[in-house]
């Protein structure tokens, strides 16, 4: 079992900057890819950026040279760095552990992007 807890969000005028954090328990966390999903009322959730085990990452295209995810597996923590924010980032953001079969999420954290 893997508990995730979120941090980190908030309010933030458009052009900054945030950082979320996720914290796992549990065991193993270095195997399981960890992900950095968003959701707006009335949207699926998508998934913003991720990366695996072994360091590799992947980002949709709308946060590509803006957001960084990053992982500390001593500290069971991963990160999502969010630069140049708009408006349109605007949403809940939910971390994600993944080793299959199994599937993880957090309770989520709110990021609102507004002047």
């Amino acid at each position: 079992q893997v508990q995730l807890v979120e941090s980190g969000g908030g309010l933030v005028q458009p052009g900054g900057s945030l950082r979320l954090s996720c914290e796992g328990s549990g065991t193993g966390f270095s195997f399981y890819t960890m992900g950095w999903y968003r959701q707006v009322p009335g949207m699926q959730r998508e998934l913003v950026a991720s990366i695996r085990g072994d360091g590799s990452t992947n980002y949709v295209d709308s946060v590509k040279d803006r957001f960084t995810i990053s992982r500390d597996n001593v500290k069971n923590t991963v990160y999502l760095e969010m630069n140049s924010l708009t408006p349109e980032d605007t949403a809940v953001y939910y971390c994600n552990a993944r080793l299959f079969p199994q599937t993880y999420w957090g309770q989520g954290t709110q990021v609102t992007v507004s002047s």
